[in-house]
């Protein structure tokens, strides 16, 4: 399933039925964890993971962590050889809560925990000020969901990312409502997060770019569940489209309230809200929603089917959006251990710029930023409150 220029990430049947007495699967006490023990003769190597695992968006952060746990789990099924030396992977999972101070924190904690490589965060407002900090450790730090361009913009060679950024799905929406939907008044709001503010940003560019009038710009915050007030006042400009930078927990609620109060125009996000429990959330009224996803849709993925299949029968539960992206991110850190032959960070580091891989995703190659060579954006609307494909962009 994976390739890299200098070996085949491929797993047989045979490869994962390893001897037991080898590599022996236990349960570590927490929910679904699960840890494998180190032989005799074999080194653990702590792979971090973070993401926000309480507070509204939780169920994206345990959807991300969840796609790295299975890569892991299947690495050391098959077994992991790095310098003559029989490798055992561990997951070290923290929850940043969505916080950026809680995310420096955090991400010190695992630097201190002698971690390789961090597959993190999911947010563009965490993944930016722990960057500094892995940066400083010489740690490399994958993020699989944050799309703010100064994630990569920092100059730090630490830095790397497997979806595209706002800079291409602000100007994909934006071109959207523009030439699809034929918008000529656009009432945009954000979340004032990194993410939600940067997002909205690159769309109010892209549309007034195009000759659209924005009639409104309105701040909102990223725990809001009452957005009357600011609906109430959007309302009276009558816009042909609204569009919220802003995440599921919030996009739900606006996009609810909006229907409840008679609001006509059309609804757009972007991939913090492009998720089934949206449809939760908003229930009937998501029918109105068009969103975007800074990668390739799930269905459109060469193994994406046996990927759900898989994650289903382990987690027992399916994909929200990101987990294809944490677990090609772990795939990518062992295949530059193997490049290196090392599991020194430092050396994990030298070999990253020149990662060629055929992931789930898709190909994974980076530029001297750290970002995708290969971005797309996928669209999206809801049918029978389900996710369905309308578009995708390769940007």
């Amino acid at each position: 399933m994976m390739k890299s220029n200098a070996s085949k990430m491929t797993f047989t049947k045979s490869a994962l039925a390893l001897s037991a007495a080898t590599l022996i699967l236990v349960g570590c006490g927490k929910g679904d964890n699960k840890s494998a023990a180190v032989p005799a003769d074999g080194v653990e190597v702590k792979i971090g993971h973070v993401a926000p695992l309480t507070g509204p968006i939780a169920h994206l952060g345990k959807d991300n962590e969840n796609g790295a746990r299975l890569a892991l789990e299947e690495i050391n099924k098959a077994g992991l050889t790095i310098d003559g030396k029989k490798v055992v992977l561990t997951l070290v999972p923290e929850d940043d809560a969505e916080d950026p101070k809680t995310a420096t924190q955090v991400a010190q904690k695992l630097v201190d925990a002698k971690v390789v490589g961090v597959v993190g965060h999911l947010n563009s407002g965490t993944s930016i000020p722990a960057s500094k900090i892995y940066s400083d450790a010489g740690i490399t730090q994958i993020s699989p969901s944050a799309t703010n361009p100064d994630y990569t913009k920092q100059g730090f060679k630490t830095t790397y990312r497997l979806v595209a950024t706002d800079a291409q799905q602000g100007p994909a929406l934006g071109n959207y409502v523009a030439n699809t939907l034929k918008a000529k008044t656009v009432a945009i709001i954000d979340d004032s997060t990194q993410y939600g503010k940067g997002l909205a940003d690159e769309f109010e560019k892209t549309v007034k770019a195009a000759g659209l009038k924005v009639v409104t710009r309105e701040a909102s915050n990223n725990k809001a569940t009452d957005f009357k007030a600011i609906l109430t006042k959007i309302k009276g400009s009558k816009p042909d489209v609204i569009m919220y930078g802003g995440m599921d927990a919030t996009g739900g609620p606006l996009t609810k309230q909006a229907t409840e109060l008679g609001i006509k125009a059309k609804i757009v996000g972007g991939d913090g809200m492009c998720t089934e429990k949206l449809a939760e959330l908003a229930g009937d009224a998501v029918v109105n929603v068009t969103c975007s996803e800074a990668g390739k849709a799930l269905s459109k993925m060469a193994q994406g089917a046996d990927f759900q299949k898989r994650y289903k029968e382990r987690f027992n539960s399916d994909v929200q959006i990101y987990a294809p992206f944490t677990y090609d991110a772990v795939y990518v850190l062992v295949d530059a251990m193997k490049r290196a032959n090392s599991t020194d960070p430092a050396k994990i580091l030298v070999v990253m710029p020149e990662t060629k891989m055929n992931g789930l995703v898709g190909n994974i190659a980076f530029d001297n930023k750290g970002d995708m060579k290969e971005g797309v954006i996928t669209l999206y609307d809801f049918k029978d409150k389900k996710k369905s494909v309308l578009d995708v962009i390769n940007m």
